[in-house]
């Protein structure tokens, strides 16, 4: 009995934990049966397209939905006027010629797809058009006809069923994926800060990069399907662009941390500075973990104070060590460090900018939001 109660638990604990997978599985599961349902209620030649069609526009997020069901719709319907009109106007009955008319239909798709990735269904469905008469004895234009009605129900459906059944909306995900790049920050912070004091290879340069990199690509592309949901009014939330541009400033804050990485400190000054240097980060990368987790959770930014008290410590050392003259022995390549200082004030002022972005996020007061357009 207790193994059994374990495991019970086990599957709530994971159920919960892979819930947002979970409802995707359970959405795609019924857009399949029921566009097939639908497909053969209506009688449809091939209720094939309209089921894969449901499976594939059921996304993670309603905006994503709405997307894939548009850019799906207007591949197959391009698809099939220009693969329906290349088989009606141009006769091949020889398999020679048929090659060529394939060719012809397939060519200009396939460029138009890769200039327009939304138009990549549209070679697939000119052939689907050009081929299936063969095997049907249908005609070009009734071919066409049946692909872009399967493909309707189809789309229809998965979009339908994305926005009524366990509908995610893709502002929380924003959210997420936010606070996973914060997170990245905030470990890469201190791996570059170490840097300074230590050095830092250029491999591990690019592999700290590349990480954050990767993390703001994921948060930009949900950001543009919750951007589609708020345009639909399918969706009401706070514009994602400050949260997206803010993030892309402190990665810029990071790439300057980077370069005077590279070599470390002279030993005269990492004495002096690996202390303050070493509280600073500690704090920016604390502040960044906790504006990612009041992101998540949809509550007001964290305090600033303890990042703005390690700055005054920091810059008051550096302040002593120019006011002792130390820097004006130093090598042109070696004072290029002492621009740290100037890096980490303006470090400190895109976190007062994701300060009131996560404001903004937590429905805190408008004039939040105004403030912070204007710094943008």
């Amino acid at each position: 009995m207790k193994r059994i109660t374990r495991l019970w638990r086990s599957l709530r604990a994971l159920a919960h934990h892979r819930r947002v997978q979970l409802a995707l599985s359970i959405r795609v599961t019924i857009a399949a049966l029921v566009a097939l349902a639908l497909a053969q209620l209506l009688q449809l030649p091939l209720p094939l397209w309209a089921v894969m069609t449901a499976v594939i526009v059921t996304q993670m997020s309603v905006g994503r939905s709405l997307k894939a069901t548009l850019d799906y719709l207007a591949g197959t319907v391009g698809g099939a006027i220009y693969g329906g009109a290349i088989g009606v106007f141009i006769p091949h009955s020889s398999e020679i010629a048929l090659l060529a008319v394939l060719a012809l239909a397939v060519g200009p798709l396939a460029f138009i797809a890769a200039i327009k990735p939304r138009f990549s269904v549209a070679p697939v469905t000119a052939i689907i058009v050009l081929l299936i008469p063969i095997m049907t004895h249908a005609s070009q234009v009734a071919s066409a006809l049946d692909r872009v009605m399967e493909v309707a129900l189809g789309g229809v459906t998965g979009l339908i069923v994305s926005f009524f059944l366990l509908p995610s909306n893709a502002h929380p995900l924003v959210g997420a994926a936010a606070a996973r790049a914060l997170d990245q920050m905030a470990r890469a912070l201190g791996e570059l800060l170490a840097g300074l004091t230590h050095g830092l290879d250029m491999d591990a340069l690019h592999r700290i990069q590349d990480g954050i990199g990767q993390a703001l690509v994921q948060m930009n592309a949900v950001g543009a399907e919750a951007e589609h949901e708020r345009s639909a009014g399918l969706a009401v939330g706070p514009d994602t662009g400050p949260l997206l541009r803010t993030l892309l400033r402190l990665r810029h804050d990071l790439v300057m941390v980077g370069r005077a990485a590279i070599t470390p400190l002279p030993e005269a000054f990492a004495t002096r500075l690996a202390s303050p240097i070493a509280r600073l980060g500690a704090a920016f990368a604390d502040y960044l973990r906790a504006s990612g987790a009041a992101l998540i959770a949809g509550r007001g930014p964290p305090s600033l104070d303890s990042v703005e008290s390690a700055l005054d410590t920091f810059s008051g050392e550096m302040a002593a060590v120019r006011r002792e003259g130390l820097t004006r022995s130093l090598a042109a390549d070696a004072a290029e460090h002492f621009a740290i200082g100037f890096v980490l004030e303006q470090m400190h002022n895109n976190v007062k900018d994701l300060e009131r972005c996560v404001a903004e996020w937590a429905g805190s007061p408008k004039d939040a939001g105004r403030n912070h357009s204007q710094s943008d």
